[in-house]
């Protein structure tokens, strides 16, 4: 497999360092609340990656951690009324609910932060004793930035219009901070009255590990000092992976991460999600509406991990049609394999053209394309020839985490030839903005007992 390198800015193959099993680390959720469909394209993007590469023999180490201790965990329990612990539990168990909904993979390992406070605290020691880090006089601790001369590598800082002069005496004691601020970054906070008792004993006082800080404490204890890759959204890239790097490499030595993943983020209807466009959507919110989990990763997938993906109930709409298709032309090839056969060889078949897609820069939207592609070119094939096809199949959507719908449901979905005429021409009438007709013709589906969905580059149809 080749993939996208945001350090390099290059594709590069993926081999395992040690020559056994591809390690990697995925920065998990923050555990306050329910995750959203943004957060969930990354982690539905990382679950196709560890499948690909365990669909291609590589034995894999997969570690993603859980973010239970930080300014969002300990504000919101505090105003929830709850103990830290069982309010970080709560959304916890609920984000491996969904997980499992979704389809998702285990990590093999899920380490969190309150967990690795020793840890954590035995890697700042390391670094105020290497000088990189310093104590201030309320008893948090910072990394100095300027003790490390490679850091902005991966943001390419070089590059963006800072004010590097800031840097000697600028600190940020917040968990998250603007992309533009280049400051000495905390990482141990002093206790404050508004943390009420979540806080830790360390040779400064009483506080808690600075959010950045938490992985690299991790890594080092999960994956040593070098490891093959390094994933999260894009939007980690700075400061926090930036940051992780300067800690690794200043209290550890090693490589680090010998490759870096960022997923783009994802768009609702053309926007950016928030909670004042009442927008970002969970899935219970989407089962609510009466979509299924496996549509709602279906569209997750839909775009370049590389490129934004403009989620649309629409899109979901198209994702349940797509789902039944595919199940309807598995069922048909399942049908002419006509009995039980021996396969001594592995192979995709005529889905090698999707195969080869998943492994050129994990291009999912085109093994998506030629998993349809695949089906139809073997529409004609019987028995053993079937058998196979049927395989390579099943191995694809293995690799992509698709479980197809029941056949009962695609064929009851099927849209019977005379709609999909009425259909078409009512989209015509629409785009030449003969209003009345395509009025006249919506309402003729619907006495036939179809509703057209419109959206901005095609529609689809739901029985109603």
């Amino acid at each position: 497999m080749r993939l996208y390198d945001t350090l390099t800015r290059t594709l590069r193959d993926l081999r395992p360092l040690d020559g056994k099993a591809f390690r990697f680390y995925c920065c998990g959720p923050t555990v306050y609340g329910p995750a959203h469909i943004g957060n969930f394209r990354t982690f539905v993007t990382q679950d196709v990656l560890r499948r690909a590469l365990e669909t291609s023999g590589m034995p894999t180490c997969h570690v993603r951690n859980i973010t239970d201790v930080d300014d969002k965990t300990i504000r919101d329990s505090q105003k929830a009324g709850q103990s830290l612990e069982n309010f970080t539990q709560h959304w916890t168990e609920m984000f491996h609910a969904d997980c499992e909904k979704l389809g998702l993979l285990e990590p093999h390992i899920e380490p969190s932060a309150v967990a690795h406070i020793p840890q954590q605290v035995a890697m700042i020691e390391t670094l105020v004793a290497k000088g990189h880090a310093y104590a201030s006089d309320d008893g948090s601790v910072y990394f100095k930035i300027a003790s490390y001369p490679d850091y902005g590598k991966l943001s390419r800082l070089d590059e963006r219009e800072l004010d590097l002069g800031k840097t000697q005496n600028q600190r940020a004691n917040a968990d998250e901070y603007g992309k533009d601020s280049l400051s000495d970054f905390v990482l141990w906070k002093a206790s404050r009255p508004e943390d009420g008792e979540n806080f830790w004993p360390s040779p400064w006082g009483n506080g808690r590990p600075g959010w950045h800080l938490e992985c690299s404490a991790m890594i080092q204890e999960y994956l040593g000092d070098s490891f093959d890759l390094h994933s999260g959204g894009v939007d980690l890239v700075f400061p926090h992976h930036e940051n992780e790097i300067a800690q690794s490499a200043c209290a550890c030595g090693g490589h680090f991460a010998a490759h870096w993943f960022h997923i783009t983020h994802l768009l609702v209807d053309g926007g950016k999600m928030s909670k004042s466009l009442k927008n970002m959507f969970t899935l219970a919110d989407l089962e609510e509406k009466g979509f299924t989990a496996m549509e709602v990763r279906y569209v997750l997938l839909g775009a370049h991990y590389r490129k934004p993906l403009n989620f649309t109930l629409e899109s979901l709409h198209a994702a349940r049609e797509a789902l039944q298709k595919l199940s309807k032309l598995a069922h048909q090839l399942a049908a002419k394999v006509g009995g039980e056969f021996s396969l001594t060889e592995i192979s995709f078949g005529p889905f090698d053209a999707a195969w080869q897609s998943l492994n050129q820069d994990l291009n999912v939207p085109g093994a998506l394309g030629g998993l349809f592609t695949g089906l139809r070119d073997a529409a004609g094939y019987e028995g053993k020839q079937a058998a196979a096809a049927l395989a390579g199949m099943n191995r694809m959507l293995r690799a992509l985490g698709l479980v197809l719908p029941s056949v009962e449901l695609a064929e009851v979905a099927e849209v019977p030839q005379e709609v999909r005429e009425v259909a078409e021409a009512r989209w015509q009438a629409r785009a030449a903005k003969d209003w009345a007709q395509s009025d006249l013709l919506r309402q003729n589906l619907l006495e036939k007992g179809w509703l057209m969905k419109d959206g901005k580059e095609g529609y689809t149809l739901e029985p109603t």
